[in-house]
């Protein structure tokens, strides 16, 4: 293991030209994720570079495999560079090319690319508005709930109070509603001003998370494209902040800070 992200301190890196993929059952996944033991929210497996890119593999904490961990991607962006010595890293995820920038001394830049609204690349269960989906939940109406993809699937709700929510006992039941079909991530976000909000959120496969890269770029679109805020916007998590710039070819660029933790060696 390499390093955890600063931001969350919850995403582990390891390198995987030992092939330890092969070897690292969904089981094993669960219990080095647990908080007892190493605990994180994704482990990712960097491959061998290919054409000047470096491929990616990214599994939850409940061992399953996802398709996007932003802050997950800027940390191997951070580990990549230092290693390289180089301000420009590219990394290849299951459905996305992204393009990292290390703009400090430990902050990074990173090109979500665009977000995905059609309700098949959601993907929803059926043709839904996307910009406003009401889900029922234990006799609550959740109304106005925006669907996007950026690499993974996410569903944000506009509140007064983001923290007032319990999603410990609403994330789940969102993230498994027959709405999605592979399942999603939940954010309650609150606009603060006119250039921050702050969020709550619900990660698909990993539960409550103090941070989410993905989560904030979903909160940044659905904001601008409902006219909240403009193109570029301070996401506020429990911990941490992320800025998040929508340029005008719908591109989302995230910066963040990441951090070194610690190196460790298992035995699996």
């Amino acid at each position: 293991f390499k390093q955890k992200t600063a931001y969350e301190i919850s995403a582990c890196l390891v390198g995987s030209e030992m092939c330890i993929r092969d070897r690292l059952s969904k089981d094993k996944i669960i219990e080095l994720g647990k908080r007892s033991n190493i605990g994180f929210d994704q482990i990712i497996y960097i491959e061998k570079e290919i054409e000047n890119s470096f491929p990616i593999k990214i599994f939850n904490s409940d061992g399953g495999e996802v398709e996007a961990c932003g802050n997950g991607s800027r940390c191997i962006a951070y580990l990549l560079g230092e290693k390289n010595n180089s301000k420009s890293i590219k990394i290849k995820t299951n459905n996305r090319t992204l393009n990292a920038e290390i703009v400090g001394e430990h902050s990074v830049k990173l090109n979500m690319g665009k977000p995905l609204f059609n309700w098949e690349k959601i993907p929803l269960s059926k043709n839904l508005d996307y910009k406003k989906i009401s889900i029922e939940i234990d006799g609550k109406s959740f109304k106005d709930g925006f669907c996007v993809n950026i690499g993974n699937p996410h569903i944000i709700f506009f509140v007064k109070d983001c923290m007032s929510i319990d999603l410990k006992t609403l994330g789940p039941k969102i993230e498994n509603h027959n709405f999605f079909p592979e399942r999603t991530n939940v954010t309650f976000a609150e606009i603060v001003e006119n250039n921050l909000i702050k969020v709550n959120v619900w990660e698909r496969g990993a539960g409550l998370t103090k941070a989410c890269g993905t989560a904030a770029c979903a909160t940044a679109v659905a904001a601008y494209k409902n006219e909240f805020v403009g193109n570029k916007v301070d996401i506020q998590f429990k911990e941490g902040l992320l800025k998040i710039e929508i340029d005008n070819e719908n591109n989302i660029f995230m910066t963040g800070p990441v951090s070194e933790i610690k190196n460790l060696e298992l035995e699996i």
